[in-house]
């Protein structure tokens, strides 16, 4: 009679495997757009980036710039539309509803009590001397938010990714060519390249 074979060992789970992320709830979405917008005074892409990629990691760098360029060629604002996609990403029409709620909601109140206040002591130059202020950092908050979506064309070596943006910029920010126009040669130019590239490196 032949000897029993050991018992084969099951095969360790893969510690280096992705885990899916965390799929946030209708509260959950509402309480972090709602955080977004509080914090974000002169704008909230900086924290919306450092809230969905850094702080809860919903989506990698690389998602949420994808994301956010198709946010870009929706009509509307751009981080309302980030809400609304992000929101149905994961909880579908209602968690769009929900992130949309918690963008909007807060800041609406604040504003609108701001804009009383405002209308009221606006003259008072302390206060202009502020607000000069607050414009400042939110610049400067911007430059660091662009640095950072960057990062994922630098680690690549996205070539081809830096040179269509620096031709964006130049195109938009210097020369001031109208913004249609280069979006309608820039989107499908990228598109054609990224194929191109994609379908060489598979060859």
């Amino acid at each position: 009679m032949p000897p029993e074979s050991p018992p084969v060992a099951a095969p360790a789970p893969d510690a280096s495997a992705p885990s899916p992320p965390h799929q946030p709830g209708l509260l959950e979405l509402f309480l972090a757009f709602a955080k977004m917008s509080l914090a974000g005074f002169g704008g909230v892409l900086v924290w919306a980036r450092r809230s969905i990629v850094e702080q809860h990691r919903w989506m990698t760098a690389e998602e949420f710039n994808e994301t956010f360029a198709l946010c870009h060629f929706l009509p509307g604002p751009n981080i309302v539309n980030l809400s609304v996609v992000f929101g149905s990403r994961f909880r579908g029409v209602a968690g769009g509803l929900a992130a949309f709620a918690g963008l909007v909601g807060p800041p609406m109140v604040i504003a609108t009590v701001l804009a009383a206040l405002y209308a009221r002591y606006g003259d008072i130059d302390v206060l202009r001397r502020t607000l000069a202020g607050v414009a400042c950092a939110a610049v400067g908050l911007l430059f660091a938010v662009v640095l950072k979506m960057m990062m994922p064309l630098l680690k690549r070596r996205d070539v081809t990714g830096l040179v269509i943006l620096a031709a964006v910029f130049v195109a938009i920010g210097l020369i001031r060519w109208p913004l249609q126009i280069v979006l309608l040669v820039a989107i499908p130019l990228s598109l054609a390249v990224t194929i191109l590239t994609r379908r060489m490196v598979k060859a």
